[in-house]
């Protein structure tokens, strides 16, 4: 049996436990809100863009003359696996929710005889999957040094994607993130980049509507087409940053909680230890006494 001293030690470290995991969670609940409105922001700029990449697309259906970045290599041996998570943890399943989305699409790919490599965006992400694939990945992007994320970090991760493509090292590049929900509610999710995988939402998408663009529209997507995979990624670490933001609320939340049962069973435990200790030494007076 523990004793009293031990016993407050442990109280007062669980306490100190619980003033930190209770300051952690304001902090990421005062993150969430900004986090979360510039995921939300980005929402409509991707699908409007994939409201006008959809319509310029449909010019070269079934064409020989299609951008690469739309009609891909017309292969789909190699694999390029962008996974983007946190760069730190204390934030639940975030991470390895994510990296277990990937990871199950690297097994898969890799028993049908594909070629998979693995581009990391946050360490977290890298520390999981190096495990299981350590050959399989081609570099580890950090970005703790970025206090806010903004859409010139996401377009180094799209550059690289983009020359990586260009010399002819994947067929296919699919990224992995959290889509945010809500606080309680992060989505793992995998989004193909090359071949352009456009998808359009009905209600933003005119019915009917007939466009003349100028220049021309091979012109354009030569522009829009390497703008929107760094759109998408932007997107992307957005929705990973209110993402780790309502599950590291939830998981401190959650500590907190815990924290503070184990406090009141260790004090319960305490004042029985004590109470017994005082019976104890009340008996053995009154033992001694009624001896003499």
């Amino acid at each position: 049996m523990a004793s009293l001293k031990e016993l407050r030690n442990r109280i007062a470290s669980v306490k100190a436990t619980q003033k930190i995991t209770r300051a952690m969670q304001m902090v990421a609940a005062s993150k969430l809100r900004r986090a979360q409105a510039a995921a939300e922001a980005a929402r409509p700029y991707s699908s409007r863009m994939n409201a006008v990449l959809a319509n310029l697309a449909t010019t070269f259906s079934g064409r020989d003359d299609a951008p690469a970045l739309l009609s891909g290599t017309g292969r789909d041996d190699v694999h390029l696996l962008v996974v983007c998570t946190a760069e730190r943890g204390l934030c639940g399943a975030f991470n390895s929710s994510i990296a277990r989305l990937a990871r199950d699409h690297a097994v898969r790919l890799t028993s049908e005889g594909k070629t998979v490599k693995i581009l990391c965006v946050g360490k977290k992400g890298y520390d999981i999957l190096r495990r299981r694939f350590p050959k399989q990945i081609i570099e580890l992007i950090d970005l703790r040094a970025v206090k806010r994320l903004a859409f010139t970090d996401a377009d180094k991760v799209g550059q690289k994607v983009l020359d990586l493509y260009a010399e002819g090292a994947f067929d296919v590049c699919t990224v992995y993130y959290a889509e945010f929900k809500s606080v309680i509610s992060q989505v793992p999710t995998a989004q193909q980049l090359i071949p352009a995988e456009i998808k359009v939402d009905p209600e933003s998408a005119g019915e009917g509507a007939a466009y003349e663009y100028e220049p021309d529209e091979e012109a354009i997507l030569a522009d829009l087409l390497p703008r929107n995979l760094s759109v998408q990624i932007f997107r992307a670490l957005l929705e990973n940053a209110a993402s780790e933001m309502g599950a590291k609320m939830s998981a401190m939340d959650s500590a907190t909680r815990n924290a503070g049962e184990m406090i009141d069973a260790l004090t319960l435990n305490y004042n029985r230890t004590r109470q017994a200790q005082i019976t104890k030494e009340l008996i053995e007076i009154i033992s001694g006494a009624e001896a003499l």
